[in-house]
């Protein structure tokens, strides 16, 4: 591992105590693809990977990332405004609380070593209060956090975790909507600039090819630069005193419940 990563345990500081800037990145849409998500699972840095639930290949990149100390989340499947399909797992206006729940309840318990949650899509639900109040109260029940992936500007979900005091944060750079190695290479520039001017900064790709080639070149590039990878956790840590994200015992224990792959 590099000399500037940064695990949730293991914070590094510069010679003068401060933090370095620090990114996160997060890889949405895992499951799907074994060869491009094997590659980023065997990545040396560590990144988080968010899993979408019941997908061919989640339960075995799930476990073999946990293996290779990645982070894992649950990448939740929330309705968006262009009617895109959801796929198995999706969280819709039409639920009541209870289906709202329950499917959530199991999505997350069929994500092997799941720490946190963030949105798939959800350009519509994550504007909506009552689903955004049922999401965070199934998820306040478990030692999880939330990232809003922010894929609308008028997402309320950060702030609806915020008031349940879930461990939060928001994404700043989306690094991959056009997939091209120059709009990649500007996003990473822009997220280490975000970095650089904020201490911290959280951008999200895909498992493309395109994005995966980029970070196994340019990741190792980091450390020479002063800039430091650190997981979800990692990076939630060093913007709050490295206190811990939950007390022992407070939260319910996720039981795995892995179901069949689609």
């Amino acid at each position: 591992m590099l000399a500037t990563s940064v695990s949730a345990q293991t914070p590094v500081e510069q010679n003068d105590g401060q933090m370095p800037p620090t990114i996160a990145i997060i890889i949405d849409d895992m499951g799907h693809n074994l060869h491009e998500g094997t590659r980023l699972v065997n990545l040396e840095q560590p990144i988080t990977l968010a899993f979408l639930p019941y997908r061919r290949h989640t339960e075995t990149l799930a476990k073999l990332a946990h293996q290779r100390h990645k982070e894992i989340m649950l990448h939740a499947p929330m309705a968006n405004t262009r009617n895109f399909g959801l796929g198995p797992g999706g969280l819709t206006p039409d639920m009541d609380a209870q289906s709202l729940k329950t499917t959530l309840r199991r999505a997350l318990q069929s994500i092997p070593h799941v720490k946190g949650v963030n949105n798939h899509m959800g350009s519509l639900l994550t504007q909506q209060l009552a689903p955004m109040d049922w999401v965070m109260s199934e998820l306040d029940r478990y030692p999880v956090y939330f990232v809003d992936s922010r894929t609308i500007a008028s997402s309320i979900a950060g702030e609806v975790a915020d008031a349940y005091r879930i461990p939060t944060l928001t994404r700043d750079v989306f690094l991959d909507h056009e997939q091209t190695e120059e709009y990649v290479d500007r996003q990473f520039r822009l997220l280490i600039k975000r970095a650089k001017e904020n201490g911290s900064a959280v951008g999200i790709g895909h498992p493309h090819t395109v994005t995966v080639d980029y970070l196994e070149k340019h990741l190792p590039l980091l450390d020479e630069q002063g800039i430091a990878v650190a997981t979800v956790s990692g990076l939630w840590a060093m913007r709050n005193n490295n206190r811990p994200m939950f007390a022992e015992g407070e939260k319910q224990t996720i039981r795995p419940a892995y179901a069949k792959s689609e």
